[in-house]
Parts: structure tokens; C-alpha cells; sequence
């Protein structure tokens, strides 16, 4: 075995075990050694039961007919998913997600907090690298719909900002 075959090997082995370690489902990067040398790896396990990231609003049962308009098909998706909320800030990576810079400090949002385009709303670790998550417009935080220290899938919805 050569040098950089080994030390892909060991790489490997260490995403599977932040995979088994942050019970995530999946993950993938890619190293880049040079112009025409890369390597991509995507480690990923199968679940025998799949569950959301997040748990979905519960349906509202709606009043007799003709006492309100049906909610239109935007409206519907909206309340039942979050991800697919205007004002959703998803997650960018896979990862653990922290909602302050250290144990017993203040969280960095919550709920009804007005936060200006840029501010950290909260941090996702992926690989023992802290990446803070900047809220992508001003507004007000409306929903918060991760727990600290959960793990978190590239694309799952964090905050809504309104």
C-alpha cells in the first residue's frame, strides 16, 4: 500500500465513524490533492425505519364547509413543511447543530428575536469545525425547529426567519 492510499483508508474509517457517532444517515466530501487528483467519498448506512429530521406540523382540521376558504396549495405545504417555508434557513451540511457558542452561555436566537441580515443564528460542527450559520435576511425569528445538540442532514430546516 502506498502512503496516500493509507491515509484515504484512515480518512474513510473516520467518516464512518462520525457517521455511527452523530447517528447520521449520510455523509460525503471530496479532498482535492492537486489538479487532476481528488478524492470523493460518500459514506452512507441504511435505516430500517426512516423518519423526518423534523417533525412535521400537525394537520388542522379544517371548519364546516363554507365558513373559510380552503387554504391554497402554497399555504397547505407550508404549514405541513417546514423546509418549504419562504422564510426557512436550512441546514448547509451535515452535522451536529448548536444554538450557543458554549455550554451555559446565552443561546444566539430565540424566538421573537429580530436579527439583522449576516448575524449567527446558530452553529453546526461538522468534523470538529464549528461553521456558524448566518441568518440570510433581517426579520424575526418565528420558529426554531432544531434542539441543541441534534444531528442534522444537509438541507433540513433550522429557523424560520419572518
Amino acid at each position: 500500500m502506498n502512503k496516500t492510499h493509507d491515509t484515504d483508508v484512515a480518512f474513510i474509517r473516520a467518516l464512518a465513524e462520525l457517521l455511527n457517532e452523530n447517528d447520521l444517515t449520510e455523509l460525503q466530501v471530496k479532498r482535492d490533492y492537486g489538479e487532476n487528483d481528488s478524492l470523493n467519498v460518500r459514506v452512507s448506512r441504511r435505516q430500517e425505519q426512516v423518519a423526518p429530521a423534523y417533525a412535521p406540523a400537525p394537520a388542522i382540521a379544517s371548519p364546516a364547509p363554507g365558513h373559510a376558504p380552503a387554504p391554497t396549495p402554497a399555504e397547505s405545504a407550508t404549514a405541513e413543511d417546514p423546509a418549504s417555508h419562504p422564510g426557512a434557513v436550512v441546514s448547509p451540511m451535515v452535522g451536529t447543530v448548536y444554538m450557543q457558542a458554549e455550554p451555559g452561555a446565552a443561546p444566539f436566537v430565540s424566538v421573537g428575536d429580530q436579527v439583522a441580515e449576516g448575524d449567527t443564528i446558530l452553529i453546526v460542527e461538522a468534523m470538529k469545525t464549528m461553521n456558524h450559520i448566518p441568518a440570510p435576511r433581517a426579520g424575526t425569528v418565528k420558529r426554531i425547529l432544531v434542539e441543541d445538540g441534534a444531528a442534522v442532514e444537509y438541507g433540513a430546516p433550522l429557523v424560520i426567519i419572518e
